[in-house]
């Protein structure tokens, strides 16, 4: 069984010893300590709104949380079957002081996570992060009396509140996209997005949509990541049916994949880079996206007058990047979009909406409007370290080594070449140093890691 404790949440497999997964005890100390440190900022009652995937241990996750903040006094707004975006909104809307969002995003069933937001709706900061682990560590709860204990109040209206939130916005243009006569297939895995896509998608006027996946019981179908060798099914259906496009979401509804016509992949890397053409093109101003992502977003930023910042990975840090500059959109390389007019969260619906009125204004089919953008290719790999190694020393002796070339070191080290790049990133959760790279071919990019691959081994070999 696996728990892993990090600033960005808690997440861990279902069942097993209390401490070696995400057991009911576990949920109890780390909702708890969450609690304790928005009551430190409150002297009021809490509100917190809570919701979750459709994956099969979120019902009892779900009333172990809703449980647990009633029993520190709070009262809770459950929304019950929802997405990630949607409880960021809902934060906001009801002025809550937080949220918790029980979802392990892409993971495989067996995974369940809680997710904390702050009260504007957005990932807590690595500090408070680091401080709720803490608390929680120590164990030291003070529960309330029976007649301060919170309340649980359920509404499950906010999804509907999103999409209409969605279709006011200034660059939606429902009447191009019903213009437009689009016929689109949704993969939603069998979560929230089942519930979430196809009300989007005719409120958006999109003429007919087929659905796979959609029915939000939690019996994933496939791998939820929506990566191009879990798609096959959406893509064959996409060709079979003759549609424009499809759609294909993780179980939370943060990440958004897109599939063309002919049932190739549009590329997650360039789900952000085509939408942030579409606001760039109407809209001026900067963008932002993480370290690892493709150098494509900021090719289409310059083209279009603006300018380009990478921030270190993790949303918490896009967004972070994206108020510093001023960013109009930002996100990441994994298809999530972040588009600050509606909320500093990623987003899948509002990325859909935003990418249907670009190709009904464009003109183009799905393909085509792929071809329009520059053409880089990513290389993924990782380097097992053996125990004892220092890979701090590793990344500075890299930097030394390539000390002629422009490097940034606020997340590892990501080096530039002309217009290629290579990305080293230490995981936090495995003795492993993860490499990306990015060419204009993908033998260019492999190559390039190989390189630095080598060069990594020698360090090693020296420091033996």
């Amino acid at each position: 069984m696996t728990l892993i404790k990090s600033i960005s949440g808690i997440r861990g497999t279902i069942g097993g010893i209390a401490g070696e997964g995400l057991s009911p005890m576990d949920v109890v100390k780390f909702v708890s300590a969450f609690t304790e440190i928005l009551a430190g900022k409150e002297n009021q009652k809490l509100k917190i709104v809570v919701g979750r995937d459709a994956r099969i241990s979120g019902e009892m996750v779900d009333k172990i949380v809703c449980g647990t903040l009633m029993s520190m006094g709070a009262d809770v707004v459950n929304l019950g079957l929802s997405t990630t975006p949607t409880v960021e909104i809902a934060v906001t809307e009801l002025i809550a002081d937080g949220g918790i969002i029980i979802t392990a995003s892409h993971n495989p069933a067996q995974w369940n996570a809680l997710k904390f937001l702050n009260e504007k709706g957005e990932f807590i900061s690595a500090e408070v992060g680091e401080q709720l682990l803490l608390i929680a560590d120590k164990e030291k709860f003070s529960f309330t009396t029976v007649d301060k204990l919170g309340k649980c109040t359920f509404d499950d209206s906010f999804i509907d509140r999103h999409i209409e939130m969605i279709c006011n916005l200034d660059l939606v243009d429902i009447n191009a996209i019903k213009n437009a006569g689009f016929k689109v297939a949704v993969d939603a895995v069998n979560s929230t997005g089942g519930i979430a896509i196809p009300r989007l998608l005719k409120a958006l006027g999109v003429s007919e949509v087929i659905e796979l996946y959609t029915e939000p019981n939690g019996h994933f179908p496939h791998n939820p990541e929506p990566l191009p060798e879990n798609l096959e099914d959406i893509s064959a259906l996409v060709v079979k049916k003759k549609a424009n496009l499809g759609f294909v979401v993780d179980p939370d509804v943060d990440r958004l994949a897109i599939v063309c016509e002919n049932g190739e992949m549009f590329g997650e890397e360039y789900t952000l880079v085509a939408v942030a053409d579409y606001i760039l093109k109407n809209k001026k101003g900067n963008t932002v996206s993480n370290l690892s992502s493709t150098q494509a977003l900021a090719d289409v930023t310059a083209k279009n007058g603006g300018q380009y910042s990478a921030s270190a990975v993790g949303e918490v840090n896009v967004v972070s990047m994206m108020k510093k500059v001023n960013a109009v959109i930002g996100g990441e390389g994994n298809g999530g979009v972040i588009y600050p007019e509606l909320h500093y969260g990623r987003d899948a619906l509002v990325g859909i909406a935003l990418f249907l009125t670009h190709l009904a204004k464009s003109g183009k089919s799905c393909m085509a409007l792929r071809d329009t953008y520059p053409k880089y290719f990513i290389s993924k790999n990782k380097i097992t370290l053996e125990k004892g190694m220092d890979t701090e020393i590793i990344l500075e002796k890299m930097k030394e080594h390539y000390k002629s070339y422009p490097c940034n070191d606020i997340d590892g080290l990501r080096i530039t070449f002309d217009n290629d790049w290579v990305h080293l990133r230490r995981s936090n959760t495995e003795p492993i140093i993860r490499i990306y790279s990015e060419s204009n071919s993908m033998s260019k990019a492999e190559n390039l890691a190989k390189k630095v691959i080598a060069d990594i081994g020698a360090i090693i070999l020296e420091n033996d």
